[in-house]
């Protein structure tokens, strides 16, 4: 299994690769905000590994299990935000929340985060009866201060 630091490249890598054909040290370093010298070790290390094909001064691509992974990283990531979203917590922390939490659950719970976004999605009603009862204890809160 990869750690999270090489989750982080490869979700990245498998982002680029989706959106524009192809991944550079020089997209990564700068989506990731680190030095291309730290990227480049760390696609060697992924080549090593058997995540990417890597070819010094010609590029690289993913291999299909650093593919599959890929792909599973971005929807764990997307999952993640969309549950967020869903509970309420406010869009100028999600991103940050998202990448403080996503390395240290486990699939299982990845999964079962799955499953109650499913539940929610299924009666819309259910995110409106969660917000009103945020709302409520929002205002219970204030009245206690």
């Amino acid at each position: 299994m990869p750690t999270p630091s090489m989750e982080d490249y490869i979700e990245q890598i498998y982002l680029l690769i989706e959106n524009k054909g192809y991944a550079r040290v020089s997209d990564i370093a700068e989506a990731l905000s680190v030095h291309p010298s730290s990227v480049t070790k760390m696609v060697q290390k992924l080549d090593k590994d058997d995540y990417l094909v890597y070819e010094k001064y010609r590029g690289f691509v993913l291999t299909p299990k650093g593919k599959k992974i890929g792909k599973r990283l971005v929807y764990r990531h997307d999952l993640l935000e969309q549950f967020l979203r869903i509970i309420g917590v406010k869009e100028e922390n999600i991103y940050r929340d998202v990448e403080g939490i996503e390395h240290h659950l486990s699939w299982d719970a990845i999964d079962r985060i799955g499953d109650l976004i499913q539940f929610f999605e299924k009666d819309k009603s259910r995110i409106i009866e969660l917000q009103q009862l945020q709302n409520l204890n929002e205002e219970n809160e204030e009245n206690d201060f």
